[in-house]
Formats: C-alpha cells, sequence, structure tokens
C-alpha cells in the first residue's frame, strides 16, 4: 500500500511545484497586457500638451465704437443730434470765413476813399472815383442826396444840419446792420451747442443702462458703446461751440475797428457837405448852408 500511495504523492508533489512554478509567469503576462493599456492615456496626454495652440484671431479693421458706430448703430435720437451739431459747425465755419472776407473787403475800400476820395474837386467827382460796390461810396451818395433832396413841405419842417446828419448815419446804421449779420448765429451757436451735446451724453447713458438692465449684468462689452457714444456726442458739442465763441469775440472786434472808419469818414463827409466847400454839380449855384 505504501507502494501504491507513492506514486499519488510524488504526482501532487509536481503539481503543487508546476503551480507556483506557473503562477508568477502568469502574473507578469498579465502586467505587461495591461501595461499597454495604462500608458495609452499618457501617449495622449502627451500629445496634446505638444499640440499647437491655436492662431488668435484677427483684429477688427474698424473700431466698433467710433463715429461710424455710432451712426450705423445709433437710433434717430442720436442720428438727428448729431445731424443738428454737423449743421451747426458748418454754418459756424462759413459765417467766420465770409465775414472775415466782407471785413477785409471794407478795410481796402477804406483805404480807397483816403486816396482818392478827399483828392476831388467836387462831391460828385469824388464818389464816382469810388467803386460801385464800396460801402464808403453808399454813405457819399445818401449824403449827397440827401443835399438835394431836402425841399417840399414835409422835409422843410426839418432842419438842414439834422436832415444830412439822419441821412449819412442811416446809411451807416445799413453798413453796421450788414456787417453784424450772422454774428447771431455765432452766440446761438456758442452758447446751445454744449446742451445739445449733453442731451446726446444723457441719450447716450440712458441706452447704457438700458443695456445693463436687460443683459442683467454690467459687463464692459454691454456698456462700453452706449457710453462711448455718450462721450462723442459731448466732444462733439463742445467741438462746435468753442470755435463759435471764439469767431463770435473775434469777429466783433474786427466789425469794431472797420465801424470805426465808417463813421470817421461820414463824420467828415457830414462836415464838408455842410461847409459848402466842396460844392456838388447840381448846387454850385446854390450856396449850403
Amino acid at each position: 500500500m505504501n507502494k501504491m500511495m507513492k506514486p499519488a504523492q510524488l504526482f501532487a508533489s509536481a503539481t503543487i511545484l508546476a503551480a507556483s512554478t506557473l503562477l508568477p509567469i502568469q502574473s507578469a503576462f498579465a502586467e505587461e497586457s495591461a501595461a499597454p493599456a495604462a500608458t495609452a492615456p499618457a501617449a495622449a496626454t502627451n500629445s496634446e500638451i505638444h499640440t499647437p495652440p491655436p492662431k488668435p484671431a484677427a483684429a477688427p479693421t474698424h473700431n466698433p465704437y467710433g463715429l461710424e458706430a455710432l451712426w450705423r448703430e445709433g437710433d434717430i435720437v442720436a442720428k438727428s443730434t448729431l445731424f443738428i451739431l454737423v449743421l451747426m459747425s458748418i454754418g459756424t465755419w462759413y459765417i467766420m470765413v465770409t465775414k472775415f472776407i466782407q471785413q477785409a473787403k471794407i478795410k481796402r475800400q477804406g483805404k480807397q476813399a483816403e486816396a482818392k476820395f478827399w483828392e476831388a474837386a467836387s462831391i460828385d467827382t469824388a464818389a464816382e472815383t469810388l467803386d460801385e460796390e464800396s460801402a464808403y461810396r453808399f454813405i457819399a451818395e445818401k449824403g449827397i442826396n440827401s443835399t438835394k433832396k431836402h425841399g417840399g413841405n414835409l422835409l422843410e419842417r426839418i432842419d438842414f444840419n439834422t436832415w444830412v446828419t439822419i441821412s449819412i448815419q442811416r446809411a451807416i446804421d445799413k453798413i453796421q446792420s450788414h456787417l453784424s449779420g450772422g454774428l447771431a448765429f455765432l452766440a446761438t451757436v456758442g452758447s446751445t451747442a454744449p446742451f445739445v451735446g449733453l442731451f446726446g451724453t444723457v441719450w447716450g447713458i440712458y441706452h447704457a443702462l438700458t443695456a445693463i438692465g436687460i443683459s442683467g449684468q454690467a459687463s464692459i462689452d454691454k456698456v462700453a458703446g452706449p457710453v462711448g457714444e455718450a462721450l462723442i456726442m459731448t466732444a462733439i458739442g463742445l467741438a462746435v461751440a468753442v470755435p463759435a465763441v471764439l469767431g463770435y469775440n473775434w469777429l466783433t472786434r474786427r466789425n469794431k475797428a472797420v465801424l470805426d472808419n465808417v463813421r470817421t469818414f461820414g463824420s467828415d463827409l457830414h462836415t464838408v457837405l455842410l461847409s459848402g466847400e466842396i460844392k456838388s454839380d447840381s448846387t454850385k449855384n446854390n450856396e449850403i448852408k
């Protein structure tokens, strides 16, 4: 019986030895088969890390908060306010340029009158030496005509000196009115343009608050456009008002200098007409009193 048990013991020992020997080999194979699966995500992670970043988006070619955006995205109130300010600016510069040219022209006419008018032998000849569009010739003709038309039942009631004075003064006043034309517009623009720009500012802030209320968040992209619109309106209002105020003061000072020369000429003409030293051709036989 012992002999029969001995082979069975040997078989059991061999089985245990084989199992103990093959177990590490199976573990090794299991680790090797699991290793590629574990390292695969790492490889994918490394590939993601070394992927080049996307190129930045190209910068916009136009300012989304400039004048173009203001006109394109603004409502009828904003566009009307901007249009009014542009009209004010155009009118201001037009008046400043035309008044400067007009004042320079009258100054040249004054120099011509000083050089030619008082060298003539008679009043009629003296007036003809001046240009037809000259303001000084207009004053001279009014003074000469007053000496010729002093008659009739009604005009005889007016003293001759008073009648000539009134006629010359009316001519001077007409020239003054002509020179002052447009200055009231400059004064109006200078005083109202800031408030028109302020109205545009208030309207832009209103739009900013509306955008915040609709979106529910005060992000910069919601308020940048309307606030930029408000600031642009303020800047335009000041840019229109400042030249108008400066132009008004500048033209007023020049008008004063031009009118001083015109009044001096009118005073000298009045004295000559009353003195009778230079007689009109139609009154040579009648002494001017």
